[in-house]
């Protein structure tokens, strides 16, 4: 039996020109919770990521943490967060979006809900990836991932790709998935066991890294 450790990649630079990157406190804590995988006996035999910056960047903080080096990680691009800038462009074409959607967190959630939700309804026209799509490629991903023959696996990925991988796991309705993601700490790490023929949820949205001296590590976005 094979175990799936899926994590979400660290704290990224909300509100920057540039969000696909770490923020200072993301590489801490991607490099504790590599601390607290080690230390806790994990040993992926396999490391998988998307192609994001912050999907790197938090893996080699991880590497770091248990003391390994070198890596050569396979890179599945099912594995990206869905474009929700280009989703809200296809949304208010046309219109003025909300100025302060990317720079207010309580904004910038509730409007990625409504957007998530209209999206799953078919009822954003032209977006940059269909929901059906997407569904599609998180499991091309979840399928690559399961493939490569051996038992113990750590991936990178983010919160919309995660939430829809433990969504489908659930076979729930689709807008849990949005429900989810808007749970998922930053360095989270979400746990599956899997066989040939069969694929279950294990542990949610886990931070073996934060404890009470190191509640500041805990973030969402």
């Amino acid at each position: 039996m094979g175990e799936l450790y899926l994590i979400r990649h660290a704290q990224a630079s909300f509100g920057a020109e540039d969000y696909d990157k770490l923020s200072e406190l993301g590489h801490e804590q991607s490099v504790a919770l590599g601390n607290a995988l080690s230390q806790h006996g994990v040993m992926p035999e396999a490391w998988v990521m998307g192609d994001m910056r912050r999907h790197r960047e938090t893996l080699e903080g991880i590497a770091q943490g248990m003391g390994i080096s070198n890596l050569a990680p396979l890179i599945h691009n099912g594995l990206n967060e869905f474009d929700f800038t280009g989703l809200l462009n296809a949304r208010y074409r046309g219109q003025a979006a909300p100025d302060n959607m990317h720079s207010d967190r309580k904004t910038h959630f509730r409007i990625l809900r409504e957007t998530v939700l209209a999206w799953q309804r078919n009822e954003i026209e032209d977006p940059p990836e269909t929901w059906g799509g997407f569904v599609g490629r998180i499991e091309a991903a979840r399928q690559f991932i399961v493939s490569q023959g051996v038992e113990t696996i750590l991936a990178v990925s983010s919160g919309g790709a995660i939430g829809q991988m433990v969504a489908a796991t659930l076979q729930t309705p689709a807008e849990q998935q949005i429900k989810l993601q808007l749970q998922i700490k930053n360095c989270s790490v979400s746990r599956f066991i899997f066989t040939t023929s069969a694929f279950y949820l294990h542990g949610f949205n886990e931070t073996p890294h934060i404890t009470t001296a190191t509640q500041r590590l805990l973030t969402y976005s």
